[in-house]
């Protein structure tokens, strides 16, 4: 039965996943397609425990529901953690869950590339503690959060949106290990040794304890981990006849709690002999990854809570969420729509305003979701458990 109403739930979306991008990824707007967006409303606008328990009766699909919903770092039992899972399942088949062969770095050498092209400099290397240490100009775009906005320009915005600033909540925080491996991983799940990413969390109700434990300030003695494994799919990632991979788990912020033996102990959980294939490992605490970027403030790599209260109206309720009174400061980090992820709209979004505010002019078009993979059609989604291996859901996750 969890087949055909996994089919039920996730075709509809999946086919109109063009337009639903459109309206979902980016500032709260009327949505341009009404008939999408009553399709995912009625089933997002609830928790994801909500929407596992109400639409399977089998502890497999609903602990793919958890696992997506728990990418929200929220409980699972608060509302806006359904959209999240829908929102990542229908890129699953969309458009899969794919890795930047050669590294994530490559995307970013790609953007300064271009940005040098066009004649743009970039400095490195340089602290910036006050807007006056930047050149004059019509337009100041801060990837920032909050908090470093108020220390950074703080002089040059009222007090009132100052303090409406200071009212933004930061999230739980993340614990991350990388692992050089002397093999693959040894899965019990044969289909886990063809995923690229992986939850790892049990059931349903263990994820949801997990997720909540850490909610109340706790360290789950089994937290969900979300591993990945990229150098199955990019050789470049690892030495010819090794592998590497990565995983982290949630924990509270600020936390200084070590967290490698729970994590590492999960794995072994699904995968015995997961520790004799260690050859190396590195971790990152909250505190590393605050250093790393200050924006991961305690840790927290989505740039504030995602949760119904912040979604849209991040940093503040405001009909432009970029701008700020100051008509030449904007912000375009995670702590605006839609929040944290690999997206860049942010950023996209962000210089839409600034062309008009500061510039008097329109950007000319906007990019659709279908251009992003205008190749690749939307395949029917598979039911877990079924369907083919080499369909994007079943590439970008394993059983578990």
């Amino acid at each position: 039965p969890d087949a055909a109403a996994y089919h039920r739930l996730m075709a509809p979306l999946v086919a109109e996943a063009t337009w639903l991008y459109a309206d979902l990824l980016g500032p709260l707007r009327l949505p341009r397609h009404l008939g999408a967006a009553v399709h995912f409303g009625w089933r997002a606008f609830r928790s994801a425990r909500r929407l596992a328990e109400s639409w399977f009766v089998g502890e497999p699909a609903r602990a793919l529901m958890a696992g997506l919903g728990a990418h929200s770092v929220l409980p699972l039992e608060a509302v806006p953690t359904a959209a999240v899972a829908l929102v990542l399942g229908i890129a699953g088949h969309a458009v899969g869950w794919p890795v930047v062969r050669g590294g994530s770095q490559r995307i970013a050498d790609a953007l300064a590339s271009y940005f040098d092209a066009l004649g743009g400099t970039i400095r490195t290397e340089t602290r910036v503690d006050a807007i006056e240490q930047l050149p004059p100009a019509r337009a100041i775009l801060c990837d920032v959060t909050p908090r470093q906005l108020i220390r950074i320009a703080g002089r040059h915005l009222p007090g009132s949106y100052l303090r409406r600033l200071g009212r933004y909540r930061y999230g739980p925080g993340v614990f991350k290990l990388d692992w050089a491996l002397d093999a693959p991983i040894p899965w019990k799940a044969p289909a886990c040794a063809r995923a690229g990413t992986l939850h790892l969390g049990g059931t349903l109700a263990e994820i949801a304890a997990s997720e909540a434990a850490v909610w109340r300030g706790e360290h789950p003695e089994r937290p969900f981990v979300l591993l990945a494994q990229p150098s199955l799919f990019d050789p470049t990632r690892a030495p010819e006849g090794k592998q590497t991979a990565w995983a982290y788990c949630h924990v509270p912020n600020g936390s200084t709690v070590d967290m490698t033996d729970r994590i590492e102990g999960q794995i072994e959980r699904f995968a015995p002999g997961f520790r004799d294939c260690i050859l190396a490992r590195s971790h990152f605490s909250p505190a590393d990854f605050e250093r790393y970027n200050a924006n991961y403030i305690g840790g927290d790599i989505n740039g504030g809570v995602q949760d119904l209260a912040q979604f849209f109206t991040r940093p503040v309720a405001r009909l432009v969420p970029y701008t700020t009174p100051n008509p030449a400061l904007y912000l375009c980090s995670a702590s605006t729509p839609p929040g944290g992820g690999v997206h860049g709209l942010g950023g996209y979004f962000a210089a839409r305003a600034a062309l008009w505010r500061s510039f008097g002019r329109r950007a000319s078009r906007v990019v659709s979701f279908s251009e992003w993979h205008p190749a690749r059609p939307s395949p029917r989604p598979s039911p877990p458990g079924e369907g083919d291996p080499s369909d994007p859901l079943s590439r970008g996750r394993g059983p578990g």
